[in-house]
């Protein structure tokens, strides 16, 4: 499973790379210039949100292409902005069906680091469990 992520600003890159969660799982970073890229595995988001809620246009792009292989999503916002705080993740909730794993606020806390770390785990072995097990 990957870890894929938008960093507009640098702090959801300074969130992925203090959570330690790339020492376990791979990383891929959207970018204006991969955006349109297809990965093969399955991935957890964590996206900023810009203006006033919205989903960066990277984003919009790489789930466009990629969209089916997303097992859940994560977004960084600033609580200045009220009832649109990190809504880009909830909007992906919603548009996708897929779990909202958290909402922090810019680079997030070290609780909020390890609070990802933990859920990321555990979405990681329910995939794996339902990769094995038939019914």
């Amino acid at each position: 499973m990957i870890i894929a992520f938008y960093s507009m600003t640098g702090n959801v890159r300074r969130f992925i790379n203090g959570s330690g969660i790339a020492e376990d799982y791979d990383t891929y970073e959207i970018r204006a210039s991969n955006k349109d890229e297809r990965i093969h595995e399955p991935f957890i988001l964590v996206t900023s949100t810009y203006g006033f809620g919205g989903v960066p246009n990277e984003v919009k792009a790489f789930l466009e292409v990629n969209n089916d292989l997303m097992m859940a999503v994560a977004s960084s916002g600033n609580r200045n902005w009220g009832e649109n705080f990190a809504r880009a993740g909830e909007d992906i909730s919603e548009n996708y069906n897929v779990p909202l794993l958290m909402k922090f606020e810019l680079h997030g806390t070290q609780k909020d680091r390890e609070e990802f770390f933990g859920k990321a785990g555990a979405i990681y072995e329910s995939y794996g469990r339902s990769e094995i097990q038939s019914y």
